[in-house]
């Protein structure tokens, strides 16, 4: 029985001992194997006399019995130990804030913003969307819209020309997207409805100028367009856009060399707070500029003014941004400051649309 005990012992240190699987492992075997020493010990009960067998057998299947408990409260205990010195090299501060995925970290541009609200709105309305070369020629920039000789955009002092070319002319980057008008009404026969939204170019730079900007314009020609038409569907533009139900405007009498008659548009609005309030108030805002296709423009692409009319307008497109979501520097628009895009600009997913809501 001394040496069942001895036995007993020193297997119970070899398995406090064990420091990993491998280990108990190996003590396992040196202890229970076929040819481990409690085993070895079992083998030989077959030779002892039949009194030595009553007091061995219970005794060695007592100490298989217990090791074998042994060896599993050890192998629990170093899986339990495993495990928590995993979790301690692989351990995640959960306080932290869940990382924003792609879709949430980027940003859509106010600019691009305001031209898909201005697309949803036209495009309810039936108009569709009309696109040019930002290049121009002198010709569909100025003489096609009835700028005469020596008006004063055609002066390097208001205009981006490049170099003259071989026969003396020379190309320029649009002042306006007019061009685009003529371009569509060469093109395509009325009826015409269309909104132009894009880049346009002037020397001039300030907080709330600046030498690259962007425009809209709308053009109808048919054969009935008249004013009220044009004033109604500004009106309803104004509404959509700034998410007002009604808005009171303002037809002040105007000159620009492609319309006859032409006007400019007060909106109304508040300035009595820190901002400017649209829809509310009695004071007034200039927005836009409009009026009725010259005669000379319709007669420039090939259209009897005594059969068609039609009516324009146009409205810069960083201004109305600026108006909506009281972005104070237009120069901050093309800073490409991300702090800034991360302040003013609209998450991708959120497409405008006149049901959902332009802006939500």
């Amino acid at each position: 029985m001394s040496n069942i005990d001895t036995l007993e012992q020193d297997i119970r240190n070899a398995i406090e001992a064990a420091q990993d699987m491998e280990t108990l492992e190996a003590v396992r075997i040196h202890a229970l194997g076929k040819k481990g020493s409690i085993s070895e010990k079992l083998k030989s009960l077959g030779s002892m006399s039949v009194e030595e067998r009553q007091t061995a057998g219970p005794a060695l299947n007592g100490l298989k019995t217990r090791i074998t408990d042994l060896l599993a409260e050890k192998r629990e205990q170093l899986k339990r130990a495993a495990v928590a010195a995993r979790l301690k090299h692989e351990m995640v501060d959960v306080t932290l804030p869940v990382r924003p995925g792609p879709a949430e970290q980027g940003r859509i541009h106010p600019i691009s913003q305001v031209i898909d609200e201005i697309t949803a709105i036209f495009s309810d309305m039936g108009f569709s969307i009309a696109e040019g070369p930002d290049i121009e020629t002198d010709h569909y920039n100025f003489t096609a819209l009835n700028f005469p000789e020596g008006h004063p955009a055609r002066e390097m002092h208001d205009t981006f020309f490049f170099n003259a070319d071989e026969q003396g002319a020379r190309k320029l980057l649009r002042t306006h997207t007019s061009p685009v008008q003529i371009h569509t009404m060469e093109q395509q026969p009325p009826p015409i409805r269309i909104v132009i939204p894009g880049k346009t170019y002037r020397m001039d730079s300030d907080a709330t100028h600046s030498p690259m900007f962007h425009q809209l314009e709308g053009l109808v020609i048919d054969k009935s367009a008249d004013i009220a038409n044009l004033m109604w569907v500004l009106e309803e533009f104004c509404k959509a856009f700034f998410e007002v139900p009604a808005i009171k405007m303002r037809f002040r009498p105007s000159f620009f060399p492609f319309t006859e008659p032409s006007m400019e548009v007060d909106i109304q609005c508040d300035r009595s707070g820190t901002e400017i309030k649209l829809g509310e108030g009695t004071d007034w805002l200039e927005i836009l500029g409009c009026g009725m296709v010259h005669p000379n423009v319709l007669k420039s692409v090939g259209l009897d003014p005594d059969v068609y009319q039609g009516f324009a307008w146009g409205i810069g497109i960083d201004r109305i941004a600026m108006l909506k979501y009281g972005m104070p520097d237009l120069r901050a628009f093309f800073d490409a400051d991300v702090r800034w895009l991360d302040h003013y600009g609209f998450r991708p997913l959120d497409i405008p649309t006149l049901f959902g809501g332009l802006s939500n």
